[in-house]
């Protein structure tokens, strides 16, 4: 007799480690995802602009969220993978894994000044054409140059080693192995704007201009392939291979099994990122779409890919509900949007933390035009909505610009993407059908993916493409057509707003 497959009584589990909160998943190897857990972890803002995370509460938010998923299931788990918020940067200790200070998150601000100081030295053309990526607060390498400048204790202790420097991934890994492991994957570094996108290696003339020592930073990896092995007695007693790592917006595009060129996707979380496959070589880009890695395979070769970046989408609903009131939780703002025929002329422009692509203004806020007394909280979460949709709509009217690409029809996947409101509005903003995987984490499925390539239970990505499921398909109707025209003009009022 034969003995049993073992790919029948194992699955693989999945961190995905995003802005608000850890989920965990466990995924079989037909796709399916059988057991998942949740952790929320707090957000913190010490000054206008700022936003921070503490260390021990992200590692305390996964050891939750896994321990709840594995409660769930009987299967054994045969590989780990982790998809992670990118360009957050973060500070511990190697020998303790203590946090030596609070992350910087990717959505702040602090260094917006110092970007502006940089491009009027003339940097910003050179750091472009060797990271795909524009002088931006968003990226990791400002947020390091102002630790160095402002926090001398944790500096101190980089310079002498003691204290490493990584994204989430980095960290993540460095707890599950008890420290044996600083590494992170090609993905990840390229969000740092250190990552020369040619060579494929952290760049000597970067890490100079920034002031960051390059032994600080992490080995570059592979986004799939076994790193080293958890350590049981640090990770819940499992001693199982590191399998598969990646930013998680090019693991959501993996998840939407988007391997060859033309693939995009749109994941809806707390911003909104547009990717699409650009194939074995970077597409420069001129009007504002960043130019990243979409994949580093297990020999080397990479694939790229050009993104959209939208700083606030899934966060305007968190915010109606949090900072408004207006609703209770998130899934009720499609309720309250159907409510009303549509917006009554009110549109929001939720720049909450700047403006993305294709403005790229760090200094926008958020504004809302348009009200009059009829003006009730239903139009205003109809008008959410409606940003949402026209936001993905500026990036990828860029896409078809920048990549010759012109897409037939856009994937979409993250939690406002249950929304059967917003999937409408933004097939009828874009004419074209939009295609809702029926997972909708598929930032967790990519990270799966990507561990069990790198440990055999996939051989080919072939096999992954024949995985994936929809939930829905969207057919554009009839599209508003002064809509766009009104929101872009809503936009340029919303532009430089506290730098005045």
């Amino acid at each position: 007799m034969e003995p049993p497959d073992a790919r029948a009584t194992s699955a693989i589990l999945a961190i995905d480690a995003g802005t608000t909160g850890v989920t965990a998943l466990v995924v079989t190897p037909t796709g399916l995802v059988v057991a998942d857990g949740y952790a929320q972890f707090p957000q913190y803002f010490p000054a206008d602009g700022q936003v921070e995370h503490e260390l021990g509460e992200i590692w305390a938010a996964t050891l939750t969220a896994t321990r709840e998923a594995l409660a769930k299931t009987n299967l054994s788990i045969s590989a780990i993978g982790i998809a992670n918020q990118r360009e957050t940067i973060c500070f511990w200790d190697r020998e303790t894994l203590g946090s030596a200070r609070r992350a910087i998150v990717w959505q702040d601000r602090r260094t917006a000044e110092m970007c502006e100081q940089l491009r009027a030295a003339g940097h910003e053309p050179k750091v472009t054409a060797l990271t795909g990526l524009r002088l931006d607060p968003y990226f990791s390498a400002t947020k390091i140059a102002w630790v160095r400048e402002n926090d001398e204790q944790t500096w101190s202790q980089v310079l002498s080693g003691r204290v490493a420097i990584g994204t989430i991934d980095s960290y993540l890994i460095a707890r599950m192995t008890r420290g044996l492991h600083h590494v992170t994957d090609a993905t990840n570094a390229s969000r740092t704007m250190l990552y020369n996108l040619r060579t494929g290696v952290w760049d000597p003339w970067l890490c100079s201009l920034f002031g960051v020592p390059i032994d600080a930073l992490a080995s570059i990896v592979s986004s799939y392939g076994v790193v080293g092995n958890s350590d049981p007695a640090s990770f819940l007693g499992l001693d199982v291979p590191i399998a598969g790592i990646a930013g998680d917006q090019q693991a959501a595009l993996v998840g939407q099994v988007g391997f060859t060129a033309g693939a995009a996707k749109c994941t809806y979380g707390t911003g909104s990122f547009l990717l699409v496959h650009t194939g074995a070589q970077p597409a420069a880009s001129t009007t504002g779409l960043l130019t990243t890695v979409a994949l580093q395979h297990l020999d080397g070769h990479r694939d790229f890919a050009l993104e959209g970046s939208v700083f606030v989408t899934g966060a305007a609903v968190q915010w109606l509900r949090d900072g408004l009131g207006i609703i209770a939780s998130a899934d009720e703002v499609e309720a309250l949007a159907r409510s009303v025929p549509d917006a009554g002329g009110v549109i929001f422009v939720p720049a909450l933390t700047g403006l993305g692509a294709p403005d790229w203004d760090p200094y926008a806020r958020g504004l809302i035009i348009g009200i009059t007394r009829g003006t009730t909280k239903a139009h205003l979460a109809r008008a959410t909505l409606d940003a949402i949709a026209y936001e993905v709509v500026d990036v990828v009217q860029l896409m078809r610009a920048e990549s010759g690409i012109d897409l037939s029809n856009l994937a979409v996947d993250g939690g406002a993407a249950a929304n059967n409101l917003l999937c409408q509005l933004q097939a009828d903003a874009l004419g074209i059908p939009v295609d809702r995987s029926a997972e909708l984490q598929t930032t967790g499925l990519g990270a799966a993916f990507l561990a069990g390539l790198g440990t055999g239970v996939w051989t080919s990505t072939e096999e992954l493409i024949a995985t994936r499921r929809s939930s829905g398909i969207f057919s554009p109707g009839a599209a508003d057509p002064i809509g766009h025209a009104r929101w872009r003009a809503a936009v340029r009022r919303s532009t430089a707003w506290a730098s005045d």
